[in-house]
């Protein structure tokens, strides 16, 4: 009987430092789950205005969005995205911001955000995420080098179609020494990108709240 109580009590024992334990880790998770998804957030906002500065637009971009899905299309990717537009203060949609990703990085994916103009012109180029050679690919990253920045400015046509390929290729642009894979990834997925807002003009720079962009 002795023994049978004793049991009792510390099978009571256990279930009650469970739950205390149980509540302590509810009450953690529900105590940094906000300031987690707020430091997100403002990851998220950093990166785009590293593209289009404040004094660029007038809008809120977070806010200003338009399916990307993960279709098979030009922006190849993996899971659902959001594009992103920049607008004036008329409410002219100016620019979008693309998720891309270039599945051909010599360690793997790379992805990034292609900012692009209404007049089809590169505002800049961001690598959010890759697994590039240290010291080598991984100088795609603007926190590594400038390589990234001789995109600024350029267009469909600008280099001609047929140059849109790293000087190793015969094409106009510079390679990363040693990362030759890298750079003609980054270079093929910057070149899609543009083909993609251009094949998706009228959706993606519509002047409405709201727009359908097609595949």
């Amino acid at each position: 009987m002795k023994l049978s109580s004793a049991i009792s009590r510390n099978a009571l024992l256990l279930g009650a430092f469970a739950t205390v334990c149980t509540l302590l880790i509810t009450l953690t998770w529900l105590g940094t789950h906000d300031h987690i998804a707020a430091a997100e957030l403002q990851v998220r906002r950093q990166a785009l205005l590293d593209l289009i500065p404040k004094g660029e637009h007038a809008n809120d971009m977070l806010q200003d969005t338009l399916p990307a899905a993960a279709d098979g299309s030009l922006l190849k990717l993996k899971q659902n995205r959001d594009i992103y537009r920049a607008r004036n203060a008329q409410g002219q949609v100016i620019a979008v911001i693309l998720p891309v990703r270039a599945p051909d990085g010599y360690s793997g994916d790379i992805n990034a955000l292609v900012a692009i103009a209404a007049d089809l012109t590169v505002l800049g180029v961001k690598v959010i995420s890759h697994r590039e050679t240290p010291g080598l690919g991984d100088k795609i990253d603007t926190r590594k080098s400038s390589w990234i920045g001789q995109f600024t400015g350029k267009n469909p046509n600008n280099p001609a179609p047929t140059q849109w390929a790293v000087q190793k290729d015969g094409g106009s642009f510079d390679q990363l020494t040693g990362a030759t894979i890298s750079s003609r990834a980054v270079v093929n997925a910057v070149r899609d990108a543009l083909q993609y807002a251009s094949d998706n003009y009228p959706s993606l720079f519509a002047q409405g709240d709201t727009a359908n962009v097609s595949h």
